[in-house]
């Protein structure tokens, strides 16, 4: 069988039709927290390798022949890899040279995306990168563009809809077309309402306008109740700074000025923990070539019978796995090796004691999982220009671009 979705997409099944059973009244019914069901325990999603896409598109242009190019859909991933998943069935998956069985491909709109989709002037046989939110951008809407799966793979579907369903995708509506009767009866079947006028002819599954979820390191809004954590980004951020280390380390600790000033505090990162608006704690993070160095936590006297240690270094391990650390080290005070250890920094093997500033520390060493929106060379670079700690949110130069090329300080020299 085989049941289009969109002209250049599609979902393929064994001779039986698809069973509607096989989708739980969850999956129907909440996509935006399916649970893992019967048949995707068995199965795993990844992101295809470049080779590997390329024979799972050769695969479906089988029952397809007018599935998008190859390199319509390269493209499409390459500015946001999370447009394609591959399936396949967990007892066949090889993690050293993982191999897809089926897909499911989503174009990730942007407000222009959506707009024109939804007016019928989105050309989805050749999507425009203009119109689409890169990886780390909140999407508009999400566009359901292919799904290819014989029945055994079905729940992978539900799989996937569930990592979109990740803080940065989370309420974001979907939508798709129905090009056949199987179509129709296979996105009725996962809950998505017909089309109507409004919705410009498109099948709409509406999630809900959620707020979209700050990380940890950016959950400090002014006005605000309750513990939360900021990066600082001004002056005035870095004399808190210093004022709460100073009542930290050089009043109760007894530490001279020039051994808590090192030095380092203009090349580090630091995160300032938040009880409604007054400072409370703070955070350094200095960053190497292969490990970050979380360093440097204090919390007023005042509030630390509050959560605020345990906000600042999550936090801080947050940040540091989201610029890519796997590796986070640090020199703990004796005394509070049990604190470290409780977010999995351990005392490694060879690792070194030493005194100073008057107290006896030890080396520990936290080794993370990639953090799934780790930013690196291949992402949106947008993303890598937006102020530090705040990635997930469009910045000045995004808006910038959609500004025409003018270069006016060059004319003006060439002018001249």
């Amino acid at each position: 069988m085989t049941v289009h979705i969109d002209r250049s997409l599609f979902v393929a099944g064994d001779p039986a039709r698809l069973d509607p059973s096989q989708i739980s009244a969850r999956q129907r019914h909440e996509l935006g927290a399916i649970r893992i069901d019967r048949l995707a325990r068995h199965l795993v999603i990844f992101m295809p390798a470049p080779g590997d896409l390329e024979r799972l598109i050769a695969a479906a242009r089988t029952d397809l022949p007018d599935l998008a190019p190859l390199r319509t859909v390269q493209r499409v991933m390459s500015h946001n890899p999370d447009s394609v998943l591959a399936i396949a069935q967990r007892h066949k998956f090889d993690a050293a040279a993982p191999q897809g069985e089926g897909f499911v491909a989503c174009l990730m709109l942007n407000a222009a995306g959506l707009a024109a989709l939804k007016v019928g002037t989105f050309d989805a046989a050749d999507p425009p990168v203009a119109m689409l939110a890169g990886q780390h951008e909140r999407p508009a809407g999400i566009y359901v563009w292919a799904v290819y799966a014989r029945r055994r793979l079905a729940g992978g579907v539900g799989l996937v809809f569930d990592r979109l369903s990740s803080p940065n995708y989370q309420g974001v509506d979907f939508y798709a077309r129905a090009a056949t009767p199987e179509g129709a009866g296979l996105l009725t079947t996962l809950g998505f309402a017909p089309p109507s006028a409004t919705q410009g002819g498109l099948y709409h599954f509406a999630r809900g306008s959620k707020p979209e979820a700050a990380p940890s390191y950016d959950s400090h809004r002014p006005g605000g109740h309750g513990t939360s954590v900021a990066v600082a980004r001004s002056m005035e951020d870095l004399a808190r700074v210093i004022a709460l280390r100073s009542a930290v380390y050089m009043a109760e600790q007894a530490c001279p000025y020039e051994e808590e000033f090192d030095g380092n505090d203009l090349s580090a990162t630091h995160l300032i923990g938040y009880v409604g608006d007054e400072p409370a704690g703070c955070l350094r993070i200095r960053f190497f070539a292969d490990f970050a160095k979380i360093e440097r936590l204090a919390v007023r006297a005042e509030y630390r019978n509050t959560r605020m240690a345990f906000a600042l270094v999550r936090a801080g391990i947050e940040l540091a796995r989201v610029k890519g650390y796997r590796r986070l080290y640090g020199h703990a005070q004796k005394r509070l090796v049990g604190f470290w250890s409780r977010f999995g920094f351990r005392v490694f093997e060879g690792a070194q004691e030493l005194v100073f500033s008057d107290f006896d520390y030890v080396e520990m060493l936290l080794e993370a999982e990639r953090h799934p929106q780790a930013i690196g060379i291949g992402v949106d670079p947008y993303v890598i220009i937006r102020p530090e700690g705040r990635w997930h949110r469009a910045g000045a130069l995004d808006r910038s671009r959609t500004r025409a090329v003018t270069r006016p300080s060059v004319d003006r020299a060439v002018a001249q």
